[in-house]
Protein backbone atom coordinates (compact mmCIF):
# COMPACT_ATOMS: atom_id res chain seq x y z
CA UNK A 1 0.00 0.00 0.00
CA UNK A 2 2.51 2.21 -1.23
CA UNK A 3 1.52 6.35 -1.20
CA UNK A 4 3.23 8.02 -3.90
CA UNK A 5 4.82 10.76 -1.43
CA UNK A 6 8.70 11.68 -1.50
CA UNK A 7 10.79 8.94 0.30
CA UNK A 8 12.95 6.25 -1.19
CA UNK A 9 16.07 9.02 -0.85
CA UNK A 10 14.58 10.68 -3.29
CA UNK A 11 14.83 7.88 -5.39
CA UNK A 12 12.78 9.91 -8.06
CA UNK A 13 15.79 11.75 -8.59
CA UNK A 14 17.18 9.18 -10.11
CA UNK A 15 14.70 8.74 -12.88
CA UNK A 16 16.64 9.87 -15.58
CA UNK A 17 19.39 6.95 -14.60
CA UNK A 18 18.52 4.96 -17.88
CA UNK A 19 18.43 7.97 -20.17
CA UNK A 20 20.95 8.92 -22.42
CA UNK A 21 23.34 5.40 -22.13
CA UNK A 22 21.53 3.21 -25.44
CA UNK A 23 18.18 1.94 -26.06
CA UNK A 24 19.33 -2.03 -26.84
CA UNK A 25 17.52 -3.57 -29.37
CA UNK A 26 14.90 -1.24 -29.63
CA UNK A 27 11.75 -2.52 -31.45
CA UNK A 28 11.98 -5.90 -33.00
CA UNK A 29 11.40 -5.69 -36.25
CA UNK A 30 8.48 -7.50 -37.05
CA UNK A 31 7.39 -9.76 -33.49
CA UNK A 32 5.93 -12.68 -33.49
CA UNK A 33 2.59 -11.99 -32.30
CA UNK A 34 1.04 -14.90 -30.40
CA UNK A 35 -2.84 -15.74 -30.55
CA UNK A 36 -2.59 -18.04 -27.19
CA UNK A 37 -4.85 -17.62 -24.80
CA UNK A 38 -3.20 -19.73 -21.96
CA UNK A 39 -1.90 -18.01 -18.56
CA UNK A 40 1.47 -16.97 -18.36
CA UNK A 41 1.63 -16.76 -22.40
CA UNK A 42 3.75 -13.43 -23.77
CA UNK A 43 1.95 -11.25 -26.17
CA UNK A 44 4.75 -10.46 -28.01
CA UNK A 45 7.63 -13.12 -28.63
CA UNK A 46 10.24 -12.00 -28.38
CA UNK A 47 9.96 -9.27 -25.42
CA UNK A 48 10.67 -5.94 -26.34
CA UNK A 49 14.29 -4.91 -24.79
CA UNK A 50 13.99 -1.60 -23.88
CA UNK A 51 16.68 -0.66 -22.23
CA UNK A 52 20.56 -1.51 -22.18
CA UNK A 53 23.19 -0.32 -19.97
CA UNK A 54 26.59 -1.66 -18.16
CA UNK A 55 27.79 -1.45 -14.89
CA UNK A 56 30.28 1.48 -15.69
CA UNK A 57 27.62 3.38 -16.60
CA UNK A 58 25.26 2.60 -14.20
CA UNK A 59 27.54 3.65 -11.57
CA UNK A 60 28.56 6.54 -13.13
CA UNK A 61 24.79 7.70 -13.66
CA UNK A 62 24.33 6.77 -9.71
CA UNK A 63 27.17 8.61 -8.84
CA UNK A 64 26.08 12.02 -10.47
CA UNK A 65 23.43 13.07 -7.94
CA UNK A 66 23.38 12.67 -4.45
CA UNK A 67 20.33 10.50 -4.38
CA UNK A 68 21.87 8.21 -6.63
CA UNK A 69 25.28 8.30 -4.29
CA UNK A 70 22.64 7.30 -1.38
CA UNK A 71 21.37 4.12 -3.11
CA UNK A 72 24.90 3.21 -4.08
CA UNK A 73 25.75 3.20 -0.55
CA UNK A 74 23.08 1.21 0.28
CA UNK A 75 23.10 -1.25 -3.06
CA UNK A 76 26.55 -1.79 -3.16
CA UNK A 77 28.65 -0.31 -6.30
CA UNK A 78 27.18 -1.97 -9.43
CA UNK A 79 29.19 -5.38 -10.63
CA UNK A 80 26.19 -5.84 -13.68
CA UNK A 81 24.68 -4.10 -15.93
CA UNK A 82 21.24 -4.10 -16.71
CA UNK A 83 18.82 -5.36 -19.60
CA UNK A 84 15.25 -4.70 -19.33
CA UNK A 85 12.75 -6.36 -21.28
CA UNK A 86 9.20 -5.20 -21.23
CA UNK A 87 6.71 -8.31 -20.87
CA UNK A 88 2.93 -8.38 -21.89
CA UNK A 89 0.89 -11.61 -21.28
CA UNK A 90 -1.90 -13.61 -20.20
CA UNK A 91 -3.99 -13.78 -16.94
CA UNK A 92 -6.68 -13.56 -15.17
CA UNK A 93 -8.89 -10.72 -13.06
CA UNK A 94 -10.58 -10.89 -9.72
CA UNK A 95 -14.07 -12.88 -11.03
CA UNK A 96 -11.43 -15.16 -12.49
CA UNK A 97 -11.57 -13.79 -16.87
CA UNK A 98 -8.98 -13.67 -19.06
CA UNK A 99 -7.18 -10.64 -19.47
CA UNK A 100 -3.61 -9.47 -20.30
CA UNK A 101 -1.22 -7.43 -18.04
CA UNK A 102 2.56 -6.28 -18.30
CA UNK A 103 5.44 -6.15 -16.37
CA UNK A 104 9.42 -6.46 -16.51
CA UNK A 105 12.49 -8.75 -16.50
CA UNK A 106 15.80 -7.17 -15.40
CA UNK A 107 18.76 -9.21 -16.31
CA UNK A 108 21.80 -8.70 -15.45
CA UNK A 109 24.69 -8.59 -17.84
CA UNK A 110 28.49 -8.43 -17.83
CA UNK A 111 31.01 -10.98 -16.77
CA UNK A 112 32.10 -12.48 -13.97
CA UNK A 113 28.78 -12.90 -11.46
CA UNK A 114 26.71 -11.53 -13.79
CA UNK A 115 26.08 -14.54 -16.54
CA UNK A 116 25.35 -18.12 -16.62
CA UNK A 117 23.22 -19.39 -14.21
CA UNK A 118 21.87 -16.38 -11.42
CA UNK A 119 19.21 -16.37 -8.98
CA UNK A 120 15.43 -14.85 -9.67
CA UNK A 121 13.68 -12.56 -7.37
CA UNK A 122 9.78 -12.26 -8.38
CA UNK A 123 8.56 -8.74 -6.98
CA UNK A 124 5.58 -7.57 -5.95
CA UNK A 125 5.18 -3.27 -6.10
CA UNK A 126 3.65 -1.43 -3.90
CA UNK A 127 0.00 0.44 -4.51
CA UNK A 128 0.13 2.78 -7.19
CA UNK A 129 -3.04 5.24 -7.90
CA UNK A 130 -1.81 5.64 -11.34
CA UNK A 131 -3.33 3.33 -14.09
CA UNK A 132 -0.36 4.44 -16.44
CA UNK A 133 2.24 3.12 -14.01
CA UNK A 134 4.74 0.54 -15.98
CA UNK A 135 7.76 -1.13 -13.74
CA UNK A 136 9.76 -1.13 -17.98
CA UNK A 137 9.78 2.35 -17.63
CA UNK A 138 12.69 2.42 -15.42
CA UNK A 139 13.58 5.67 -16.24
CA UNK A 140 10.40 7.08 -14.92
CA UNK A 141 9.91 4.53 -12.48
CA UNK A 142 11.89 4.60 -8.87
CA UNK A 143 10.79 1.16 -7.83
CA UNK A 144 11.67 0.22 -11.07
CA UNK A 145 15.47 2.13 -10.48
CA UNK A 146 15.63 0.55 -7.05
CA UNK A 147 15.20 -3.15 -8.45
CA UNK A 148 17.68 -2.40 -10.96
CA UNK A 149 20.00 -1.05 -8.53
CA UNK A 150 19.23 -3.49 -5.48
CA UNK A 151 19.27 -6.85 -7.18
CA UNK A 152 20.10 -6.89 -11.08
CA UNK A 153 23.06 -4.90 -10.73
CA UNK A 154 24.27 -7.40 -8.58
CA UNK A 155 23.58 -10.76 -10.28
CA UNK A 156 19.94 -11.45 -10.09
CA UNK A 157 16.90 -11.92 -12.60
CA UNK A 158 14.41 -9.65 -11.20
CA UNK A 159 10.54 -10.24 -12.71
CA UNK A 160 8.25 -7.46 -11.57
CA UNK A 161 4.29 -7.51 -13.27
CA UNK A 162 2.55 -4.53 -13.38
CA UNK A 163 -0.73 -6.23 -12.34
CA UNK A 164 -3.71 -6.24 -13.83
CA UNK A 165 -5.38 -3.03 -14.59
CA UNK A 166 -2.39 -1.19 -15.13
CA UNK A 167 -0.74 -0.05 -17.93
CA UNK A 168 -1.42 -2.22 -21.03
CA UNK A 169 -3.74 -4.24 -19.24
CA UNK A 170 -7.45 -4.78 -20.59
CA UNK A 171 -8.65 -4.92 -17.56
CA UNK A 172 -11.49 -2.41 -16.18
CA UNK A 173 -10.15 -2.63 -12.70
CA UNK A 174 -7.78 -3.67 -10.47
CA UNK A 175 -8.35 -6.71 -8.55
CA UNK A 176 -6.79 -4.80 -5.22
CA UNK A 177 -5.69 -7.17 -2.27
CA UNK A 178 -7.30 -9.82 -3.69
CA UNK A 179 -4.69 -12.92 -2.67
CA UNK A 180 -5.85 -15.54 -5.20
CA UNK A 181 -6.00 -13.15 -8.48
CA UNK A 182 -2.59 -11.35 -7.56
CA UNK A 183 -0.81 -14.69 -6.85
CA UNK A 184 -1.97 -15.65 -10.28
CA UNK A 185 -0.90 -12.50 -11.93
CA UNK A 186 2.69 -13.23 -10.24
CA UNK A 187 3.01 -16.65 -11.34
CA UNK A 188 1.95 -15.57 -14.58
CA UNK A 189 4.37 -13.11 -15.28
CA UNK A 190 6.75 -15.99 -14.02
CA UNK A 191 6.15 -17.95 -16.39
CA UNK A 192 5.84 -15.15 -19.43
CA UNK A 193 9.52 -14.22 -18.32
CA UNK A 194 10.87 -17.72 -18.11
CA UNK A 195 9.80 -18.25 -21.67
CA UNK A 196 11.35 -15.03 -22.61
CA UNK A 197 14.53 -16.32 -20.65
CA UNK A 198 14.75 -19.52 -22.94
CA UNK A 199 15.33 -16.91 -25.96
CA UNK A 200 18.55 -15.73 -23.76
CA UNK A 201 21.86 -16.95 -24.33
CA UNK A 202 24.13 -15.18 -21.82
CA UNK A 203 21.78 -16.00 -18.79
CA UNK A 204 19.65 -18.90 -17.34
CA UNK A 205 17.91 -19.71 -14.16
CA UNK A 206 20.30 -21.22 -10.96
CA UNK A 207 17.83 -22.64 -9.57
CA UNK A 208 17.24 -20.09 -6.40
CA UNK A 209 13.62 -18.65 -6.34
CA UNK A 210 12.75 -15.75 -4.19
CA UNK A 211 9.80 -13.59 -3.71
CA UNK A 212 9.34 -10.66 -2.14
CA UNK A 213 7.52 -7.23 -2.49
CA UNK A 214 6.67 -3.90 -0.57
CA UNK A 215 3.65 -2.67 0.76
CA UNK A 216 0.80 -3.83 -1.38
CA UNK A 217 3.43 -6.19 -2.74
CA UNK A 218 4.25 -7.51 0.39
CA UNK A 219 0.61 -8.75 0.52
CA UNK A 220 1.09 -9.87 -3.08
CA UNK A 221 4.31 -11.49 -2.12
CA UNK A 222 3.23 -13.63 0.67
CA UNK A 223 0.21 -14.51 -1.23
CA UNK A 224 2.23 -15.50 -4.03
CA UNK A 225 4.67 -17.56 -1.61
CA UNK A 226 1.84 -19.68 0.09
CA UNK A 227 0.39 -20.46 -3.99
CA UNK A 228 3.93 -21.40 -5.17
CA UNK A 229 3.97 -23.78 -1.92
CA UNK A 230 0.41 -25.27 -2.78
CA UNK A 231 1.44 -25.70 -6.02
CA UNK A 232 4.83 -27.36 -5.35
CA UNK A 233 7.26 -25.07 -6.98
CA UNK A 234 10.62 -23.98 -6.11
CA UNK A 235 10.58 -21.40 -3.02
CA UNK A 236 14.79 -21.02 -1.40
CA UNK A 237 13.11 -17.96 0.42
CA UNK A 238 10.91 -14.96 0.18
CA UNK A 239 10.88 -11.60 1.67
CA UNK A 240 7.12 -9.92 2.12
CA UNK A 241 7.87 -6.38 3.96
CA UNK A 242 5.53 -3.81 5.45
CA UNK A 243 2.32 -5.62 4.28
CA UNK A 244 -1.87 -5.81 5.20
CA UNK A 245 -1.22 -9.42 6.07
CA UNK A 246 -3.81 -9.35 8.05
CA UNK A 247 -6.72 -7.62 6.19
CA UNK A 248 -9.27 -8.03 8.44
CA UNK A 249 -7.50 -6.76 11.60
CA UNK A 250 -6.34 -4.06 9.90
CA UNK A 251 -9.51 -2.80 8.64
CA UNK A 252 -11.33 -3.55 11.80
CA UNK A 253 -8.81 -0.90 13.24
CA UNK A 254 -9.32 1.66 10.65
CA UNK A 255 -13.45 1.35 11.09
CA UNK A 256 -12.66 1.65 14.61
CA UNK A 257 -10.91 5.04 13.94
CA UNK A 258 -7.82 4.27 13.44
CA UNK A 259 -7.35 5.50 10.09
CA UNK A 260 -4.62 5.34 8.26
CA UNK A 261 -2.71 7.44 6.12
CA UNK A 262 -3.98 7.53 2.62
CA UNK A 263 -7.06 5.58 3.69
CA UNK A 264 -9.41 7.23 0.85
CA UNK A 265 -6.96 6.14 -1.65
CA UNK A 266 -7.06 2.89 -0.66
CA UNK A 267 -10.70 2.25 0.13
CA UNK A 268 -12.16 2.70 -3.05
CA UNK A 269 -9.42 0.67 -4.59
CA UNK A 270 -10.81 -2.22 -1.87
CA UNK A 271 -13.91 -1.86 -2.16
CA UNK A 272 -14.06 -1.53 -5.75
CA UNK A 273 -11.65 -4.98 -6.42
CA UNK A 274 -13.95 -6.92 -3.73
CA UNK A 275 -17.15 -5.74 -5.56
CA UNK A 276 -15.72 -6.48 -9.32
CA UNK A 277 -14.38 -10.22 -8.16
CA UNK A 278 -17.18 -11.15 -5.80
CA UNK A 279 -20.21 -8.93 -6.42
CA UNK A 280 -21.19 -8.56 -2.81
CA UNK A 281 -18.86 -6.12 -1.18
CA UNK A 282 -22.42 -3.53 -1.71
CA UNK A 283 -25.73 -3.12 -3.31
CA UNK A 284 -24.89 -0.04 -5.39
CA UNK A 285 -21.77 2.92 -4.85
CA UNK A 286 -24.14 4.83 -3.35
CA UNK A 287 -24.69 2.55 -0.65
CA UNK A 288 -21.52 3.36 0.84
CA UNK A 289 -19.98 6.46 -0.22
CA UNK A 290 -21.23 10.08 -0.03
CA UNK A 291 -23.27 11.34 -2.60
CA UNK A 292 -20.59 13.64 -4.22
CA UNK A 293 -18.38 10.49 -4.56
CA UNK A 294 -20.66 7.91 -5.35
CA UNK A 295 -20.90 8.50 -9.15
CA UNK A 296 -17.00 8.21 -9.75
CA UNK A 297 -15.71 5.98 -7.11
CA UNK A 298 -15.38 2.85 -9.14
CA UNK A 299 -13.43 4.47 -11.46
CA UNK A 300 -11.50 7.33 -9.82
CA UNK A 301 -8.73 5.08 -9.33
CA UNK A 302 -6.43 3.55 -10.38
CA UNK A 303 -6.81 6.99 -12.35
CA UNK A 304 -5.34 7.56 -15.55
CA UNK A 305 -3.38 10.93 -15.12
CA UNK A 306 -3.09 11.62 -11.66
CA UNK A 307 -1.38 10.53 -8.33
CA UNK A 308 -3.21 10.67 -4.83
CA UNK A 309 -1.88 13.89 -4.34
CA UNK A 310 -3.64 15.32 -7.00
CA UNK A 311 -6.57 13.36 -6.36
CA UNK A 312 -6.47 15.51 -2.85
CA UNK A 313 -5.78 18.70 -4.61
CA UNK A 314 -8.57 18.77 -7.07
CA UNK A 315 -11.34 17.85 -4.80
CA UNK A 316 -11.67 14.33 -6.42
CA UNK A 317 -11.05 12.66 -3.09
CA UNK A 318 -11.52 14.22 0.06
CA UNK A 319 -9.17 14.04 3.17
CA UNK A 320 -11.02 12.28 5.46
CA UNK A 321 -12.86 8.87 5.21
CA UNK A 322 -15.10 8.91 8.07
CA UNK A 323 -17.79 11.71 9.15
CA UNK A 324 -16.60 13.74 12.26
CA UNK A 325 -20.39 13.30 13.42
CA UNK A 326 -20.75 9.89 15.35
CA UNK A 327 -22.30 6.78 13.56
CA UNK A 328 -24.40 6.54 17.02
CA UNK A 329 -23.82 8.24 20.60
CA UNK A 330 -21.85 4.77 21.64
CA UNK A 331 -18.68 5.95 19.09
CA UNK A 332 -18.56 9.50 19.88
CA UNK A 333 -15.33 8.28 21.64
CA UNK A 334 -13.54 6.97 18.42
CA UNK A 335 -14.84 9.83 16.46
CA UNK A 336 -11.76 9.85 16.12
CA UNK A 337 -10.15 8.89 18.79
CA UNK A 338 -7.62 10.45 20.64
CA UNK A 339 -5.62 7.67 22.24
CA UNK A 340 -2.79 7.15 21.95
CA UNK A 341 -1.93 11.08 21.84
CA UNK A 342 0.82 10.37 19.74
CA UNK A 343 -1.57 9.07 16.98
CA UNK A 344 -4.07 11.12 17.46
CA UNK A 345 -3.05 13.82 15.02
CA UNK A 346 -3.34 11.10 12.68
CA UNK A 347 -6.43 9.22 13.18
CA UNK A 348 -7.93 13.16 13.12
CA UNK A 349 -7.22 13.60 9.54
CA UNK A 350 -9.35 10.87 8.43
CA UNK A 351 -12.42 12.44 9.83
CA UNK A 352 -14.13 15.66 8.67
CA UNK A 353 -17.28 17.26 7.06
CA UNK A 354 -16.51 16.50 3.55
CA UNK A 355 -15.96 12.60 3.88
CA UNK A 356 -15.69 9.80 1.14
CA UNK A 357 -17.47 6.71 3.41
CA UNK A 358 -21.05 7.32 4.55
CA UNK A 359 -22.09 6.73 8.32
CA UNK A 360 -24.47 4.01 7.27
CA UNK A 361 -21.44 2.23 6.07
CA UNK A 362 -19.37 3.25 9.08
CA UNK A 363 -22.04 2.21 11.54
CA UNK A 364 -23.36 -1.74 9.77
CA UNK A 365 -19.29 -2.31 10.04
CA UNK A 366 -18.81 -0.97 13.46
CA UNK A 367 -21.56 -3.82 14.48
CA UNK A 368 -20.52 -6.42 12.59
CA UNK A 369 -16.78 -6.06 13.88
CA UNK A 370 -18.57 -6.20 17.85
CA UNK A 371 -20.40 -8.63 17.21
CA UNK A 372 -17.91 -10.87 15.35
CA UNK A 373 -14.63 -9.75 16.38
CA UNK A 374 -11.59 -9.98 14.81
CA UNK A 375 -9.26 -12.02 17.11
CA UNK A 376 -6.28 -8.99 16.92
CA UNK A 377 -8.50 -6.22 17.16
CA UNK A 378 -9.26 -4.60 19.05
CA UNK A 379 -7.88 -6.68 21.88
CA UNK A 380 -5.82 -9.96 21.49
CA UNK A 381 -7.71 -13.16 21.71
CA UNK A 382 -7.08 -15.73 19.23
CA UNK A 383 -5.48 -13.86 17.21
CA UNK A 384 -7.45 -15.46 13.95
CA UNK A 385 -9.83 -13.64 11.90
CA UNK A 386 -13.24 -13.63 12.81
CA UNK A 387 -14.92 -16.75 12.90
CA UNK A 388 -18.70 -15.72 11.30
CA UNK A 389 -18.79 -12.25 10.10
CA UNK A 390 -21.69 -11.41 8.96
CA UNK A 391 -20.71 -8.54 6.85
CA UNK A 392 -20.43 -9.58 3.07
CA UNK A 393 -17.17 -7.29 3.07
CA UNK A 394 -15.79 -8.58 5.93
CA UNK A 395 -16.07 -11.93 4.54
CA UNK A 396 -14.12 -10.56 1.58
CA UNK A 397 -11.59 -9.33 3.83
CA UNK A 398 -11.61 -12.80 5.44
CA UNK A 399 -11.12 -14.71 2.31
CA UNK A 400 -7.97 -12.21 1.49
CA UNK A 401 -6.43 -12.40 5.27
CA UNK A 402 -3.26 -14.68 5.24
CA UNK A 403 -3.82 -15.64 8.42
CA UNK A 404 -4.84 -19.14 6.57
CA UNK A 405 -1.21 -20.59 5.68
CA UNK A 406 1.92 -22.07 7.52
CA UNK A 407 5.35 -21.19 5.47
CA UNK A 408 7.29 -24.25 4.90
CA UNK A 409 10.69 -21.94 3.34
CA UNK A 410 12.27 -19.32 5.36
CA UNK A 411 11.06 -15.73 5.50
CA UNK A 412 11.91 -12.62 6.27
CA UNK A 413 9.37 -10.03 7.19
CA UNK A 414 10.69 -6.35 7.35
CA UNK A 415 9.00 -3.40 8.42
CA UNK A 416 8.72 0.18 10.90
CA UNK A 417 7.43 -0.03 13.87
CA UNK A 418 5.68 3.61 13.10
CA UNK A 419 4.50 3.01 9.70
CA UNK A 420 1.18 5.02 9.48
CA UNK A 421 0.51 3.71 6.45
CA UNK A 422 0.32 0.00 6.93
CA UNK A 423 0.30 -0.52 10.68
CA UNK A 424 3.02 -2.47 11.88
CA UNK A 425 0.45 -5.10 13.77
CA UNK A 426 0.34 -6.74 10.67
CA UNK A 427 3.97 -8.06 11.16
CA UNK A 428 3.76 -8.84 14.57
CA UNK A 429 0.20 -10.57 14.33
CA UNK A 430 1.18 -12.38 11.24
CA UNK A 431 4.44 -13.74 12.99
CA UNK A 432 2.47 -14.62 15.99
CA UNK A 433 -0.29 -16.49 13.89
CA UNK A 434 2.75 -18.38 12.18
CA UNK A 435 4.76 -19.38 15.24
CA UNK A 436 1.25 -20.33 16.92
CA UNK A 437 0.11 -22.72 13.64
CA UNK A 438 3.38 -24.79 14.43
CA UNK A 439 5.57 -22.85 12.36
CA UNK A 440 9.11 -23.22 13.81
CA UNK A 441 10.08 -19.23 14.82
CA UNK A 442 14.16 -19.98 13.60
CA UNK A 443 11.80 -20.36 10.52
CA UNK A 444 11.37 -16.52 9.95
CA UNK A 445 13.72 -13.56 10.55
CA UNK A 446 12.25 -10.34 12.02
CA UNK A 447 13.46 -6.77 11.26
CA UNK A 448 12.20 -3.81 12.19
CA UNK A 449 14.44 -0.65 10.74
CA UNK A 450 12.99 1.68 13.08
CA UNK A 451 14.85 -0.20 15.92
CA UNK A 452 18.21 0.65 17.35
CA UNK A 453 20.72 -1.96 16.93
CA UNK A 454 20.79 -5.01 19.03
CA UNK A 455 25.03 -4.69 19.26
CA UNK A 456 28.10 -5.32 17.46
CA UNK A 457 26.77 -8.42 15.72
CA UNK A 458 23.30 -7.50 14.97
CA UNK A 459 23.36 -8.39 10.88
CA UNK A 460 20.55 -5.24 10.00
CA UNK A 461 22.76 -2.63 12.09
CA UNK A 462 23.58 -0.81 8.40
CA UNK A 463 19.80 -0.95 7.69
CA UNK A 464 18.42 0.58 11.14
CA UNK A 465 21.35 3.25 10.96
CA UNK A 466 20.65 3.89 7.63
CA UNK A 467 17.25 4.36 8.15
CA UNK A 468 17.45 6.14 11.45
CA UNK A 469 20.00 8.75 9.27
CA UNK A 470 17.67 9.15 6.72
CA UNK A 471 14.58 9.75 9.20
CA UNK A 472 16.62 12.55 11.06
CA UNK A 473 17.70 13.92 7.76
CA UNK A 474 13.75 14.22 6.37
CA UNK A 475 12.68 16.11 10.19
CA UNK A 476 15.58 18.32 9.51
CA UNK A 477 15.10 19.32 6.04
CA UNK A 478 11.17 20.18 7.30
CA UNK A 479 12.63 22.36 9.80
CA UNK A 480 15.57 23.75 7.84
CA UNK A 481 12.22 24.81 5.66
CA UNK A 482 10.13 26.50 8.25
CA UNK A 483 8.34 23.22 9.90
CA UNK A 484 7.50 24.04 13.72
CA UNK A 485 6.41 20.43 14.95
CA UNK A 486 10.52 19.28 14.90
CA UNK A 487 9.46 17.75 11.33
CA UNK A 488 7.21 14.90 12.90
CA UNK A 489 4.58 15.85 10.20
CA UNK A 490 7.25 15.42 7.37
CA UNK A 491 8.84 12.21 8.34
CA UNK A 492 5.01 10.84 8.90
CA UNK A 493 4.09 11.72 5.56
CA UNK A 494 7.44 10.25 4.12
CA UNK A 495 7.84 6.96 6.44
CA UNK A 496 6.39 4.37 4.72
CA UNK A 497 8.24 4.84 1.69
CA UNK A 498 11.19 5.55 3.28
CA UNK A 499 11.32 2.24 5.02
CA UNK A 500 11.06 0.73 1.47
CA UNK A 501 15.17 0.50 0.49
CA UNK A 502 16.12 -0.41 3.58
CA UNK A 503 13.93 -3.65 3.42
CA UNK A 504 14.83 -4.26 0.18
CA UNK A 505 18.38 -3.90 1.96
CA UNK A 506 17.30 -6.26 4.29
CA UNK A 507 15.56 -8.67 1.82
CA UNK A 508 18.96 -9.27 -0.56
CA UNK A 509 21.00 -9.74 2.67
CA UNK A 510 18.71 -12.42 3.72
CA UNK A 511 18.57 -13.82 0.24
CA UNK A 512 22.38 -14.27 0.15
CA UNK A 513 22.80 -17.02 2.58
CA UNK A 514 20.66 -19.33 0.53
Amino acid sequence: MKRSYPGWLGLLLVAGLFSGCGSGDGTPASPAQTNATGRGTLLQSPALRVTSLNAADLTAELSASGSGKQLLQLAGTPKCGVDVYYLQYNTVGGAGEATTASGVMLLPNGATGCSGARPLLLYGHGTTFQKTYNLADVANNSEAALLAAMYTAQGYIVVAPNYAGYDSSTLSYHPYLNADQQAKDMIDSLAAARSQLAQVTTVSESGKVFVSGYSQGGHVAMATARAMQAAKMTLTASAPASGPYALTALFDAVVLGNVNLGATGFAPLVLTSYQKSYSNAYANPAAIYEAAYAGSAETIVPNATLDYTDLLAQGKLPQALFSSTPPAPQFAAITPPTTPAALAPLFALGFGANNLLSNAFRLAYLQDALTNPDGAIPTLSTGLPPANPASALRQDLKLNDLRNWVPQSPMLLCGGNADPVVYYFNTQIIQGFFVGAGAPAPLFTVVDVDSSPTGATDPWALVKGGFAQTKAATAQAAVAAGAKDGGVAAVTQAYHSMAAPFCAAAARGFFSQF
